[in-house]
């Protein structure tokens, strides 16, 4: 696991929990993956009912309050595959305090 992996785990893991329902994977550009749940946040790259795929530069950016997702999404920044509804939901959780 990169260590820039870790770090998001670390930082979504307790934002996630309990607030997700169903699965959603971020895809850390060059990076690796990320699987969020109810349960919090692991490496893996599985099946997902919504990916999002960005840079490591965007996802930093959309966490700090620096970037809004659905701009990054508008603009191309921010991929997203699956549900548009659960995507908001991830978006939220992320730009969470």
């Amino acid at each position: 696991m990169s260590d820039i992996v870790a770090e998001f785990i670390a930082h979504l893991g307790p934002r996630v929990a309990g607030t997700l329902h169903g699965t959603a994977k971020l895809v850390i550009t060059d990076e690796g993956s990320i699987m969020l749940s109810d349960q919090g946040a692991v490496e893996g790259d599985t099946e997902a009912d919504v990916t999002l795929k960005a840079s490591e530069q965007v996802f930093r950016n959309i966490l700090d309050g620096s970037q809004n997702p659905a701009m990054a999404f508008m603009s191309g920044k921010l991929k997203v595959d699956g549900s548009n509804m659960r995507a908001l939901k991830v978006s939220e959780i992320l730009t969470s305090d």
